[in-house]
């Protein structure tokens, strides 16, 4: 079975002058994040920064939250593109449970490195919600229950709670206390203990 095409999609055509200008606000965007970080960016300061009109910022990104879904949505496609054909773990080429196991660890790393960034993406000030779930992660994760020869296991609705265990907005919460390296740790683990307990069964599948 060929790996499934996860999540995203590619971007949608674009003007070349468009793009140009998309390119230089997202490297503009991460320039300023490393400087001053998340709270410094403002819709005007970009516009500023990048040498572009406010109304060219506004028709990009719509609202100060949509940069950070900007950098955030980029930098999903380069984490979807090192699951889909990375080296393994990650990408194929291992047994399907230590890809399942790398997946859940990067996705926490993934979040906690982004911490700043995702609080940022959803409004900013608010509470974090929970319920958002990462799009290519029930697809992946279903792919690899079913690599796995689980027998009678419904892996519909287990997929469905593994990818609920990835939850974004759920792992941003957790994280809310801790030092981004060490929550990154703990809920790596915490992934890899729940992965092993569940999918037993299927730790001698052949790699896909």
């Amino acid at each position: 079975m060929s790996q499934p095409v996860l999540g995203l999609g590619p971007p949608h055509p674009e003007r070349a002058d468009a793009a140009r200008n998309r390119r230089h606000l997202l490297a503009v965007a991460r320039e300023m994040l490393a400087e001053q970080g998340a709270d410094k960016l403002t819709m005007d300061a970009l516009a500023e920064r990048a040498g572009l009109g406010k109304g060219t910022v506004f028709r990009r990104f719509g609202t100060r939250a949509g940069i950070f879904q900007a950098v955030l949505d980029d930098d999903e496609r380069k984490f979807q593109h090192q699951v889909l054909s990375g080296p393994p773990p990650l990408g194929p080429g291992a047994p399907p449970l230590d890809r399942l196991i790398a997946y859940g660890r990067a996705r926490a790393g993934f979040l906690s490195g982004h911490r700043e960034i995702a609080r940022a993406a959803l409004d900013g000030k608010g509470p974090v919600p929970a319920g958002s779930q990462t799009p290519i992660s029930l697809v992946h994760i279903r792919y690899l229950l079913q690599e796995m020869r689980l027998g009678a296991a419904d892996l519909d609705m287990l997929a469905f709670q593994l990818t609920a265990a990835l939850d974004g907005p759920l792992l941003l919460y957790l994280s809310g206390t801790e030092d981004p390296p060490e929550v990154s740790e703990r809920l790596g683990q915490g992934w890899e203990d729940l992965v092993r307990r569940v999918c037993r069964k299927g730790e001698r599948a052949e790699p896909p």
